[in-house]
């Protein structure tokens, strides 16, 4: 029962730090919705018994990668005078209502015609370091090294576009 609550207590927030993340107006109180949506994604993990991935969540994507972000903005300075100004955005939420509640209609839908099936009960290591690594190195090797390959591809691009602006200056 306690599980129950604190599931719907994590996705309840993970869901509003979605929504502040897009709605808020300030870059610096969207990187703390971002904050507050990737750590309710850890605590959900940390429900599910994924201990490798909790710990993940929390110390490189709660952790380094939001810590840079926030590093970032406050090194831009942005200031909420310089920051566009919003038009329209009872518009813009009127227009999300409108397109957004039929997919959630659907959805309804489709989710109410799957059958029940019975929870399956995970074993042990779920989640654990050695299950992890079995199943990205073994079974998803191929994947893997293709994305490493495609992300050194765009640091090396990156680092060439740098070089061209600074040349040119």
């Amino acid at each position: 029962m306690f599980a129950e609550w604190l599931f719907a207590a994590f996705s309840i927030l993970a869901v509003l730090g979605g929504i502040g993340l897009v709605t808020f107006r300030h870059p610096m109180n969207s990187a703390m919705s971002l904050v507050v949506t990737m750590i309710s994604l850890a605590g959900l993990y940390a429900l599910l018994s994924a201990k490798l991935i909790f710990a993940i969540q929390l110390i490189v994507y709660a952790g380094a990668i939001m810590s840079l972000i926030i590093f970032i903005i406050m090194f831009l300075n942005v200031r909420t005078e310089d920051l566009p100004e919003e038009k329209g955005r009872f518009l813009y939420l009127f227009g999300g209502v409108v397109v957004l509640a039929p997919v959630f209609f659907f959805l309804k839908k489709i989710i109410q015609s799957i059958p029940a099936t019975k929870a399956t009960i995970l074993g042990d290591g779920f989640g654990g370091i050695k299950e992890v690594g079995l199943v990205l190195f073994k079974d998803w090797l191929l994947p893997f090294e293709i994305v490493s390959i495609l992300l050194l591809v765009a640091l090396v691009g990156a680092v060439v576009l740098a070089g061209k602006r600074r040349m040119s200056k």
